[in-house]
């Protein structure tokens, strides 16, 4: 069992992993060897809230397909198991951020300390763009 959160785990049964041919680093085994690891899993086989599956579904984007199963490609290196690895950590951390509930903003009005501090700043530097223009001799 591998946990997400503190009310989420998933079974390792669940995540269906399997090897392909890579075009990233490893010279001639590239051509040899599958060394890139390619991750389904289906969503379907966990219970989300319902705000947690609409943010799964916008974080992972084209990695999910339409009936609900993500798919990960990874070939970042050259053996099957570091690969498998990082296949199983990138799906642990999508979960992991989907389950994370945003904060919500909340709106604040600037101090009149601020204000003030702004304004004298503009009046400042408007003092000194004035200054800079030609200087007139009155007669």
């Amino acid at each position: 069992m591998l946990r997400i959160s503190r009310d989420l785990t998933i079974d390792e049964n669940d995540i269906e992993i399997v090897f392909v041919r890579a075009s990233g680093p490893g010279g001639q085994n590239v051509n040899k060897l599958s060394t890139a690891a390619q991750l389904r899993f289906d969503t379907r086989k966990i219970t989300l809230p319902e705000d947690a599956a609409l943010r799964l579904n916008r974080l992972a984007g084209q990695r999910m397909t339409k009936e609900g199963v993500i798919v990960i490609h990874a070939q970042r290196f050259r053996t099957q198991e570091r690969n498998r690895a990082d296949a199983i950590d990138r799906l642990l951390e999508l979960l992991r951020e989907a389950m994370v509930r945003p904060v919500p903003r909340r709106a604040t009005k600037p101090t009149f300390g601020s204000k003030q501090r702004r304004l004298e700043g503009k009046k400042s530097r408007s003092d000194v763009k004035s200054k800079r223009g030609a200087v007139r001799f009155d007669d």
